[in-house]
């Protein structure tokens, strides 16, 4: 009997989900009885089309030059590790996070679950593996079933809405404490290896820390996370919304990236050396960060409204300075023991898809540090006194990602081309919207 066999006889379950990770973050799949499912690791039947990479957040599919023109299928490989429940259904249900080949078995290298797994095989191959830890914000909104209408907070225990922002405070969590009780059991169901949960700067804005792991895992609870979020919001009659600023004045949500490399051999963090001082590597990690960040954005701040986080003074970086323990800079040094040293990317937002935010930062670090590059002087005051240095809009992350040879020989150029043409497409149809401020401003103005 195999792992997958044995697992889903023990906890009788009815049915699978079987998860694969788009371009976006969204979950795409299947869901087959179980009997089906175990079926189909043996004649190769879990099957979905490979046009489900060339498809836009609104669920359009584009043409590309990349994917085949008939849209062939690729085969479904499902990872044993990520096999958990569905702790939201009453009926027993499991799911799991599927990796694509091509018939040939050879991997999908467009799907963003290969592409982080090509950057930790680029790590390997120098002695060194990477140690992630993600932050992800969020929002509680009350329920928006028309969009033409702004967000508002949702209703707490009280029976009030949030009026201001509560940073850090108890009390303000607790006003909903039915919903992160649900999303701490449903993460404890699933394994989740959920942290600390802090009340953010907006108004019903949260913030869920993860325990630090290998970056395929973290991109996998992540990902998972997400989908739980949600979940456990709308059975409380609430929406959990990812989207980078969902409301025009308050913060936007991030998504941080905490992130060190060690000796794969000795597990010695490699950002250190014997007296506890920075080494020569994490200069040069950060340095990767500082160069090639901005090409990298159309991974780590991929959609139109991502743009709209990036504000002075709104919680949000606006250049890519460094700095210890300051959350002005879009790179933070945490204090920390010598073998915790690592550096913090504040610049993703929480909108990103986890594989490809964390793909990205690597990879910038590993640009870095294969070429030993040399970081600016960490800086010690406001790092927003100085000029915004990110692209402002996603045309102009695209011209940059456009232009980085770099980034497109690590992450894979079939890979880059592809986001490319996909977000220029959700660009496009954006710019279709007539949006309430022009109707506002411009219909009997102009």
């Amino acid at each position: 009997m195999s792992r997958l066999e044995s697992w889903l006889s023990e906890r009788r379950t009815t049915e699978v989900e079987c998860l694969v990770p788009d371009i976006s973050g969204v979950a795409r799949g299947k869901i087959l009885p179980t009997s089906k499912f175990l079926k189909s690791q043996t004649d190769n039947s879990l099957r979905l089309p490979e046009s489900i990479f060339s498809q836009t957040v609104t669920g359009e599919f584009i043409d590309s030059e990349v994917t085949d023109p008939t849209e062939p299928d690729v085969i479904l490989r499902p990872d044993p590790d990520t096999l958990c429940v569905v702790p939201w259904y009453e009926d027993p249900t499991a799911q799991v996070i599927n990796d694509c080949v091509y018939r040939d078995g050879r991997p999908v290298s467009i799907a963003p679950r290969q592409v982080l797994r090509r950057v930790i095989d680029l790590y390997a191959a120098k002695g060194w593996r990477a140690i992630v830890a993600p932050e992800l914000e969020f929002y509680l909104c009350a329920k928006n079933v028309d969009p033409d209408y702004p967000l508002q907070p949702p209703i707490g225990r009280s029976g009030r809405a949030e009026t201001g922002s509560q940073s850090y405070g108890i009390d303000a969590v607790n006003e909903f404490d039915p919903i992160f009780e649900d999303v701490y059991r449903f993460c404890e169901a699933q394994e989740l290896d959920v942290d600390t949960l802090i009340h953010e700067a907006g108004r019903a804005q949260c913030e869920i820390n993860f325990n630090h792991a290998d970056p395929m895992s973290m991109a996998d609870q992540a990902f998972m996370f997400k989908r739980t979020v949600r979940q456990a919001a709308m059975k409380h009659g609430v929406y959990a919304t990812f989207m980078a600023k969902p409301y025009s004045q308050e913060p936007g949500s991030a998504m941080h990236i905490h992130q060190s490399v060690v000796d794969i051999k000795t597990g010695r963090n490699l950002f250190s050396d014997a007296e506890g001082n920075d080494t020569p590597l994490f200069h040069a990690h950060i340095a990767g960060l500082q160069k090639h960040l901005s090409a990298a954005m159309p991974l780590i701040a991929p959609n139109v409204n991502s743009y709209r986080r990036l504000t002075r003074f709104m919680s949000a970086p606006i250049n890519l300075h460094w700095g210890r323990e300051n959350r002005t800079t879009g790179l933070r040094v945490p204090e920390s023991a010598p073998d915790g040293r690592r550096v913090e990317n504040r610049v993703p937002g929480a909108d990103a898809n986890p594989y490809l935010v964390i793909a990205a930062s690597l990879a910038c670090g590993y640009i870095g540090m294969v070429n030993e590059l040399e970081p600016t002087d960490p800086i010690t005051n406001s790092a927003y006194r100085l000029k915004f240095a990110l692209p402002r809009y996603l045309p102009d992350a695209l011209n940059k990602l456009k232009g980085s040879d770099d980034l497109s020989e690590v992450l894979g150029e079939e890979f880059v081309t592809l986001l490319m043409e996909v977000k220029q497409a959700e660009h496009d149809a954006y710019q279709q919207v007539i949006s309430a401020w022009e109707r506002e401003h411009l219909l009997l103005n102009v």
